[in-house]
């Protein structure tokens, strides 16, 4: 089994990590070939709704928090990821957000290693 990591994608990319795109939207700035990215999976990211409900309010963090730990209840693309890590070991979870403490790829990273 593997592990997952939590990274911005503006990071750069570390040997021997899969890197996934948790966001459902391409981050601006980033060139594909900057990003090496080697899957998007959009599917995993929170709701339009809940995305933009929260809009990055630090005060609104833990509702967020349970609001998107309910919505990845129920999402098939979590088992996706589980089989990413399986497969290739450690898996840094990308994510474009400035804040590095209150955004949906710590609450799934939290989620997925537990």
């Amino acid at each position: 089994m593997g592990q997952f990591a939590v990274r911005r994608i503006y990071d750069e990319p570390v040997a021997g990590h899969f890197r996934i795109l948790v966001d459902r939207l391409w981050p601006r700035g980033v060139s594909k070939e900057r990003a090496a990215v080697d899957v998007w999976l959009k599917d995993v990211a929170p709701s339009p709704e809940l995305r933009t409900a929260f809009d990055h309010q630090a005060e609104r963090f833990d509702d967020f928090r349970a609001a998107y730990l309910a919505e990845l209840a129920g999402n098939p693309a979590v088992a996706q990821l589980r089989d990413y890590a399986h497969d290739h070991g450690t898996v840094d979870l990308l994510y474009a957000a400035r804040d590095t403490v209150h955004n949906h790829a710590v609450v799934l990273s939290a989620h997925l290693n537990s």
